[in-house]
């Protein structure tokens, strides 16, 4: 009894920080939204920490239609299905190989993946803009497709590699018994099994692949083909003067998806993390 007193400041202390972090963290978009629903004359001569007055959509009108927002919400969604789905059809099966097929230098590949993790992402644009220009690569999907599937591999792999590390043998051992061949138990048991560490792989890679903006900015110069973090610069207008209810309404357009798929997916995200760290 005397203990658990003793415990009730730093308990108190503990919860007064978890809450000044998730402030500090909820505060920007909370601001953001409310921002987006102020009307012109608020925007101007209210305190910008003020609440709105109502629910004033017309900047989310204004952001559909001045620019060219749900062109640039189609191109990041193609850009981000493509390469999530590259990085799980390559990622899965390799870390699968490293981790139950006996083959031959199966540490020094996986070594060789986790030091993709290593190379800075800006010392390889200058070579793969001169090559995506010299192919006809640029202005197109696979310009932004291509070198984040190559750079989300090595994490995908090594969170895949730590659940197929713990997967015992004896359940792969009893498929190829029965009959199952390589590919059948693979499609069969291991990929169901993984559900919750392709559920993470998604989601954590979807968040780097909605929010890009440095390969966009670099191999996408035609405006039919620009991804949304390239689209807001639309609302900036002549002498640098920025719409700035349209804006805010535009990011939080750009936003919505990441939330709603990490609130959907968040259970799965946390049991992803967790697979393979302690063996049942």
């Amino acid at each position: 009894m005397i203990k658990s007193r003793k415990n009730i400041p730093i308990r108190a202390v503990f919860y007064v920080v978890i809450l000044i972090f998730v402030m500090i963290q909820v505060y920007p978009i909370f601001w953001v939204i409310c921002s987006s629903l102020k009307t012109p004359d608020e925007m101007t001569y209210t305190a910008q920490y003020a609440l709105p007055s109502g629910f004033y959509l017309g900047n989310y009108i204004s952001a559909l239609t001045i620019s060219s927002i749900p062109r640039y919400f189609l191109n990041s969604t193609v850009v981000a299905v493509l390469t999530l789905l590259g990085i799980v059809v390559l990622g899965c099966p390799v870390a699968f190989v490293i981790s139950k097929v006996k083959v031959k230098y199966a540490n020094a590949l996986m070594a060789f993946f986790l030091f993709g993790m290593m190379v800075p992402i800006f010392s390889c644009l200058i070579p793969m803009f001169q090559i995506y220009n010299r192919i006809g690569l640029r202005n197109t999907y696979w310009a932004l497709v291509l070198p984040q599937i190559g750079f989300g591999l090595p994490m995908c792999i090594y969170l895949y590699t730590g659940f197929f590390k713990f997967m015992p043998d004896s359940l792969l051992e009893a498929a190829v018994i029965d009959g199952a061949t390589m590919g059948t138990t693979f499609r069969k048991i291991v990929v169901p099994m993984a559900k919750n560490t392709t559920m993470t792989v998604l989601t954590y890679n979807f968040v780097f692949v909605w929010n890009e903006f440095t390969y966009a900015n670099t191999f996408i110069s035609s405006s039919d083909m620009k991804t949304l973090p390239i689209g807001l610069n639309d609302f900036v207008g002549q002498f640098g003067r920025v719409d700035w209810g349209s804006t805010f309404a535009a990011i939080v357009i750009s936003i919505l998806p990441t939330l709603i798929v990490y609130f959907i997916l968040n259970k799965n995200i946390i049991e992803g993390m967790a697979a393979g760290a302690v063996k049942s």
